[in-house]
């Protein structure tokens, strides 16, 4: 299978995450927000062999996605739009493929964490499909403490 997964139009791309693309993940990464994730991070999730990918417009890196997969569970653990390119629909977009490559790697399954204020990714996993599990309890950093995130999940089987 290509690394290169074209979209419809031939300016927007998928492809496969590498190390080179670190610069601009961290610079979307810490521009959207407060609390980011580091380089080592990244470069943990490149090396421990999760499935991490870019969604390119003329070849510039606008978002980025890592999922790891095992046995027939996947997991989303993030998806990032650049701050600019965002209200787009290219998370949709981004979650579409997260979608699609999970299938490809047998997960049955997707689970995922989201910050409860994040309504805009809360509504696009409901828009999509997803069913709300539970609350994990002060799960992410906050300017005031902690912040519980919600927990989804997807039967891909069905989608």
């Amino acid at each position: 299978m290509s690394a290169i997964l074209q979209s419809s139009n031939s300016d927007y791309s998928f492809r496969v995450m590498m190390e080179d693309d670190l610069d601009d993940v961290i610079e979307i990464e810490e521009s959207v927000y407060p609390f980011p994730w580091t380089r080592g991070i990244f470069h943990d999730c490149l090396n421990i062999g999760y499935i991490c990918r870019v969604f390119l417009h003329k070849e510039k890196v606008i978002a980025y996605s890592i999922i790891s997969v095992a046995a027939d569970e996947s997991h989303l653990l993030t998806i990032v739009v650049a701050k600019d390119e965002q209200r787009k629909g290219y998370g949709k977009k981004m979650l579409d493929e997260m979608i699609r490559v999970a299938k490809i790697h047998a997960a049955n399954i997707m689970y995922l964490e989201v910050r409860a204020s994040n309504k805009a990714a809360v509504q696009l996993y409901h828009d999509n499909g997803f069913n709300e599990l539970g609350v994990r309890n002060n799960y992410y950093p906050a300017e005031k403490g902690r912040e519980d995130a919600l927990v989804f999940a997807l039967e891909l089987n069905f989608s």
